[in-house]
């Protein structure tokens, strides 16, 4: 009796497992529904062309995780010549930046200080960045804490 129960109990927790595994995955294999996704976009680079790459990389991805149910935190990283990206009257993508904060609440543009203020002292007064970007100490340590913290990286 005591095997049978043993068995019994070994049989139960091995269907549970297998139904804890299909309600988290398609039958494709990929995750199921409801997933959130999280993703750092790196742009270093003082070009209209990466600039709206990164952009569309943005879009891109929310786009398709939320047409499979899913969600998306996406924070762009600007530092270096990429930091133009973010300062306000320079930046090539400005008004796309607007319209895109406005349209995915899940976006975020993280502007590097350390090239904020090496880029103040060179102009002799306080750059001004775009409403939407936030200064963080460095841009480099903001990418290795958000993929510290399961972000996937990409950059364009």
């Amino acid at each position: 009796m005591r095997k049978f129960l043993t068995g019994a109990a070994m049989a139960l927790a091995m269907v549970a497992a297998m139904v804890v595994a299909m309600a988290t995955t398609s039958p494709t294999g990929a995750l199921a529904e409801g997933v959130t996704h999280r993703v750092a976009i790196h742009v270093n680079q003082n070009d209209p062309k990466v600039m709206n790459m990164a952009l569309n990389n943005a879009a891109n991805v929310a786009k398709y995780y939320e047409s499979i149910g899913d969600t998306v935190v996406i924070e762009l990283v600007a530092y270096g010549p990429g930091l133009m990206m973010l300062v306000e009257g320079k930046s090539p993508v400005a008004s796309r930046i607007a319209a895109m904060s406005l349209e995915m609440e899940n976006l975020s543009f993280a502007a590097c200080g350390n090239t904020h203020r090496k880029m103040s002292e060179k102009a002799g007064k306080q750059i001004t960045l775009l409403d939407e970007a936030n200064m963080v100490p460095s841009g480099v340590v903001r990418l290795i804490e958000l993929q510290e913290n399961g972000f996937a990286y990409i950059r364009p």
